[in-house]
């Protein structure tokens, strides 16, 4: 017995060993493809909180992952959070990937298409919000727009394929010729025609009425949410079509 757990002890350590080698790099396909690493998972160089510049410090950097550390959940905002964009605007399109876990009925949200503007107060004004979140928060309740991978107040996921709190998601996003589609742990969850009538009615009635995305306005920034509670980020990649 003592001898089959080391050999599980040394193996895990292995497997470790040999996956954290792999965080926050681009593989030899992705270089060559032109992808770009958002995070090297050292520091937040390329990043700076939406609508100012220095970053709040609940963002802190652990094991290989952007955090945003709240031991407590807080309300809407974490003490000395805040959300967080990328330094550059993506215009175009554009593929995206990046990996994503929650605490215990932790919320938050990976944003694209942000204009930084005094007349957007918050992210969530300009920025299509794909649903980061725990989803026993909404155990037992009706069907809503406010799961993991759902766009927030505008689309459903069509498969609910999200890893439990505690575990990682994998999240691909892809925007190409007026065609957005989302895969979640390798499951194509969103699928939609950005020049359709479907989508332009979806969000003519969301809270991104009166943001660029309503006038078909597809270029901004990229964004993480705090609302005050702990997530964690990493793997973040963007490449350019």
């Amino acid at each position: 017995m003592q001898r089959i757990s080391l050999l599980f002890l040394i193996l895990s350590v292995i497997v470790f060993k040999s996956y954290g080698q792999n965080l926050n790099t681009l593989t030899a396909k992705e270089k060559k493809d032109g992808w770009k690493l958002l995070f090297d998972g050292k520091d937040l160089k390329g990043w700076h909180a939406y609508g100012g510049s220095t970053i709040g410090s609940a963002w802190i950097i652990e094991q290989g992952a952007i955090k945003l550390n709240v031991p407590e959940r807080s309300g809407n905002k974490a003490k000395n959070g805040g959300d967080i964009v990328i330094d550059e605007s993506v215009t175009g399109d554009f593929e995206f990937k990046a990996e994503w876990k929650v605490s215990k009925y932790a919320n938050s949200g990976i944003f694209f298409f942000v204009t930084e503007s005094a007349k957007y107060k918050n992210m969530h004004d300009t920025g299509l919000e794909l649903q980061v979140i725990d989803d026993k928060i909404y155990e037992g309740a009706k069907e809503n727009t406010h799961r993991a991978s759902d766009f927030f107040g505008i689309a459903n996921a069509r498969l609910r394929e999200g890893n439990p709190e505690g575990e990682w998601n994998q999240i691909h996003f892809i925007l190409r010729k007026n065609k957005l589609t989302v895969l979640q742990n390798g499951f194509i969850v969103q699928e939609h025609d950005l020049a359709g009538k479907d989508w332009k009615d979806r969000v003519s009635k969301s809270g991104l009425k009166e943001a660029p995305i309503s006038k078909g306005n597809y270029n901004g920034k990229i964004g993480l949410q705090d609302w005050g509670s702990t997530v964690w980020y990493r793997n973040i990649k963007l490449l350019r079509l």
